[in-house]
């Protein structure tokens, strides 16, 4: 029997590619009952007309007439804005979502779906990172409730950890590209242009994504979702560079012995595991060919010419809501770098600079209500250090 699939961000990246799988490998596992978007609301139009979804979310609520307009004869329901996705996730209908909003945006339904007692495969990261202990408190007491990882570098980890028992387990090792610029000198990336920036070597993104693994943040924000995930401490937690993005992550037990998961870079092979989970189902996809593989690199990370990493670090050791402020000014420093308002380098001193005004006045009870608070004083304050650059040094 089929299960009832919503896909959240399904214009974005992963949400493209669990469409190929969902129609594709596991197209007799799934229908495809529901699609969300925000701002592409004539891609979701083409969606809703291509796989005609029970139910569909446009959030940018001004586009609600022209996706409406756009999808006439279609025998669905069309719903808009943020209460829009809170209303599909929790349909008594849906049995899994894949949860591939772009930001903090993805918290709330994230969190709804699994009030309501849904398998989330969780490509946002950012619900971890700024409410990782409100989610993993509300999954353990929501049965039957399921959080599977969707990122190829958690996948990686899930997948080594299966059969391990937990006092074997020494500490896990995150792998990153190391971006456009892990070469450049911090004189070099003075002149780094978005242009620059969005030219990923080895994997195809989003916009926001992809200057997050140029400043090395994406690795910060998935050791923050690891630390919540495998429920580590971050001493625990390491990062590796490796250039050829074939070893998606490792797992280092207490006997020394590492193992880990290699493949091609290509997101449906993780995507389609989270759909499969436990088992494993055949299918089309590019194969890794080992006899291609002639030099596979390592070496540490360089926190001082990425500060953001070492950021990232330091709020989740510091817990609270820090990171919720870490993650809301960094969605708004990459925000303006995108848009040329701000240079590369400036935006890891709107995350410090954040982060040090919150650490001034903190200690606050950690609910929906409170993190969302702190999520918009975070890019409130963010958008206010644009607008006065000076004032960063």
């Amino acid at each position: 029997m089929q299960k009832n699939l919503v896909i959240l961000g399904a214009t974005g990246s992963i949400g493209q590619q669990t469409l190929d799988v969902v129609t594709g490998p596991l197209a007799a596992d799934y229908r495809v009952y529901g699609l969300s978007a925000h701002n592409r609301g004539d891609r979701l139009a083409e969606l809703i007309r291509k796989y005609r979804p029970r139910r569909a979310v446009v959030t940018n609520t001004g586009q609600y007439q022209e996706v409406l307009a756009a999808t006439a004869g279609w025998e669905g329901e069309l719903l808009s804005g943020p209460g829009g996705l809170l209303e599909l996730v929790t349909d008594p209908a849906v049995e899994v979502v894949v949860s591939a909003v772009v930001g903090a945006a993805g918290i709330q339904p994230t969190l709804a779906a699994l009030q309501a007692g849904k398998t989330v495969a969780l490509a946002n990261k950012e619900s971890l990172v700024a409410a990782g202990e409100l989610i993993m408190t509300t999954l353990k007491a929501k049965s039957p409730a399921r959080l599977i990882p969707v990122d190829s570098e958690h996948s990686a980890i899930f997948q080594c950890l299966q059969a391990i028992a937990e006092p074997d387990l020494k500490q896990v090792h995150l792998t990153a590209s190391g971006g456009p610029f892990a070469c450049w000198t911090a004189e070099e990336m003075k002149s780094v242009t978005p242009a620059a920036a969005l030219a990923h070597p080895t994997w195809r993104m989003g916009g926001k994504i992809t200057v997050d693994s140029a400043t090395l943040m994406n690795k910060g924000l998935e050791v923050i979702e690891a630390h919540w995930l495998f429920g580590l401490p971050y001493d625990r937690i390491k990062v590796v560079i490796h250039p050829q993005s074939v070893i998606h992550s490792l797992i280092e037990l207490v006997d020394g012995s590492l193992l880990a998961q290699l493949g091609p870079a290509d997101m449906r092979l993780p995507i389609q595991y989270a759909l499969t989970y436990p088992g494993r189902k055949a299918n089309p996809f590019s194969r890794l060919d080992l006899y291609q593989l002639s030099d596979l690199q390592f070496y540490p990370p360089n926190f001082k010419r990425f500060p953001c990493l070492e950021l990232a670090y330091a709020a989740g050791k510091a817990g609270g809501a820090l990171p919720t402020v870490l993650n809301a000014a960094n969605e708004e420093a990459v925000n303006a770098f995108l848009a040329g308002r701000i240079g590369f380098l400036t935006i890891p001193r709107l995350i410090e600079h954040a982060m040090s005004a919150y650490e001034k006045g903190s200690n606050q009870r950690l609910d929906l209500d409170t993190i969302l608070a702190v999520d918009d004083w975070a890019r409130r304050l963010t958008r206010q250090l644009i607008a006065g650059q000076s004032s960063l040094g």
